[in-house]
């Protein structure tokens, strides 16, 4: 898929891409394979050729940036109770019909782009801001490889952790220099049926299975995983179960597990919000399937945003939305009451977080 290009057609040589005979070029990010004549941009709308090459038109510019807590990614098992400067580009290399970021992930005005930054003022920005973190979210980093990279290698060198929000749809090589950049990673498991995927998304399911294998099983990137629970479309008992089954066995019990509400949204306003109670019963047949972490989201429910020992069941971080009101572990990143290590990345944490955010205005930017 292909589109005209409008605007805007600067940007930097991008990577992930070959010629093709016929004089197009192929970009090889992710498994849509966008083929592109001159001037035309790929379905993501800010990879396009120009001059005969590949460009990113949105290399160093953000929709802007944001202080949040790092429960909001949502991340509970790597460095609960910090904070994260997070930020986006435009565009999305998928078509979700329920996207909850449409106004950012489906822009196709670059005028959203407002804030520009270098590499390096965002990991400056970061730190000023007493972030433990960076966080490539809001639209899908894969779209913004390079700048992602390039702001994860200024963030190494300023022990500032980079984390991606992602729907983890690309391909093999990409995976691996991605990948390799980022400390923590929220995979969006959008559901765990094909023609879900095929119908709602205009992806397809074994793309993301497959780097949700690769992410657990070949590189030390923290992976936790989020559903978005929508009625009547992804929430049966048997697609619960199926999904939860799978990770259980494939990736590990220990890998933490998000089932997040639905709000009518983009183009299915006409689909009612998820209900807490079908959030519950998803967490239920989670922890049934063995899966340790099993966490619900975007609604207030104290008992689903608590961290447990996985070996004895002492309440060790307890939620009250984003906010950390109780914070247990040990130093060592264990329960004080059996000494079992949890699984994660922890750090000592000063005292309750309130859950706040705040925006910033990078300097110079």
């Amino acid at each position: 898929m292909a589109m005209p290009a409008e605007g805007l057609m600067t940007g930097v040589p991008a990577r992930y891409w070959h010629a093709l005979d016929d004089g197009r070029i192929q970009c090889d990010l992710c498994p849509r394979d966008c083929k592109l004549h001159e001037g035309q941009r790929g379905a993501c709308f800010v990879r396009a050729m120009t001059g005969g090459r590949m460009v990113l038109t949105t290399y160093g510019r953000s929709s802007g940036f944001c202080v949040d807590p790092i429960e909001k990614k949502p991340l509970h098992h790597f460095l609960p109770g910090s904070r994260i400067l997070s930020f986006g580009t435009a565009g999305c290399n998928l078509a979700c019909k329920f996207c909850q970021n449409w106004d950012i992930s489906k822009s196709r005005d670059f005028d959203r782009l407002s804030e520009q930054a270098t590499a390096e003022e965002i990991a400056r920005a970061a730190q000023a801001s007493g972030c433990r973190s960076v966080a490539f979210t809001y639209n899908d980093p894969v779209i913004f490889a390079e700048y992602a990279l390039d702001v994860a290698a200024a963030c190494q060198a300023m022990d500032i952790r980079t984390v991606a929000v992602t729907a983890g749809y690309i391909r093999e090589q990409p995976r691996r220099d991605f990948f390799a950049g980022m400390d923590a990673t929220n995979v969006d498991l959008k559901a765990f049926t094909e023609d879900f995927y095929f119908r709602l998304t205009g992806a397809h399911l074994a793309p993301v299975l497959d780097t949700l294998g690769y992410i657990r099983h070949s590189t030390n990137t923290w992976l936790e995983i989020t559903t978005l629970l929508i009625p009547g479309y992804n929430d049966s008992d048997p697609e619960i179960e199926a999904l939860s089954t799978w990770v259980a066995r494939e990736l590990g019990a220990e890998v933490p597990v998000h089932f997040t509400a639905f709000h009518p949204d983009f183009k299915m306003m006409q689909v009612p919000p998820t209900p807490l109670q079908t959030l519950q019963r998803a967490r239920h047949i989670a922890r049934q399937s063995g899966l340790f972490h099993v966490y619900t989201g975007n609604v207030h429910d104290e008992a689903g945003s608590t961290t447990y020992c996985r070996h004895c069941q002492r309440p060790l971080i307890v939620r009250d939305w984003h906010a950390l009101r109780e914070y247990a572990l040990t130093e060592t990143g264990a329960c004080p009451d059996c000494g079992t290590l949890q699984s994660g990345y922890f750090a000592a944490v000063t005292g309750p977080s309130d859950g706040r955010r705040f925006r910033v205005k990078l300097q110079g930017a």
